[in-house]
């Protein structure tokens, strides 16, 4: 069954997506896509393309050629694209408003909800969904973690 991550009351969904895929890439070794909205993966793809070259990480959109796809650890896909059907299992990075298709075929799933109340009431029907059908989420709350 998945592993759900809910990372709640962040103040910069791309900024902080850019970190831990980063982290998850760099120190785990693992292989990443992110789905959200087209704006928000600008935003992620602008703040890949900002860190250091000791830290930079190869990524490209889901809709890219095929052979980039297969080689890069970060793949950024539209919401609503069934990235389930990508070779990347590994972890899914949610920064869009609705569940990821086929989010269930991967090992892991992180849900980011930033601290806007519009946000927020979107992220808590996305809890209950998963809840509902029976999976274990971790919350993080980083409002807490910066207080």
């Amino acid at each position: 069954m998945t592993e759900i991550g809910f990372h709640f009351n962040l103040p910069d969904k791309a900024n902080y997506a850019c970190r831990l895929v980063r982290k998850a890439v760099s120190v785990r070794g693992l292989r990443v896509v992110v789905v959200g909205e087209p704006q928000v993966l600008e935003a992620v793809d602008a703040a890949l393309w900002q860190l250091s070259p000791c830290d930079f990480i190869a990524h490209c959109r889901g809709d890219a050629q095929p052979h980039l796809v297969a080689r890069s650890p970060v793949i950024l896909c539209a919401e609503g694209t069934d990235a389930a059907g990508l070779a990347h299992r590994e972890m899914l990075v949610n920064l869009g408003p609705t569940v990821p298709v086929g989010f269930e075929r991967f090992e892991r799933l992180v849900d980011i909800v930033s601290n806007e109340a519009d946000d927020r009431q979107i992220g808590r029907s996305r809890w209950r969904h998963y809840a509902d059908r029976g999976y274990s989420i971790q919350p993080h709350d980083f409002a807490r973690s910066a207080s």
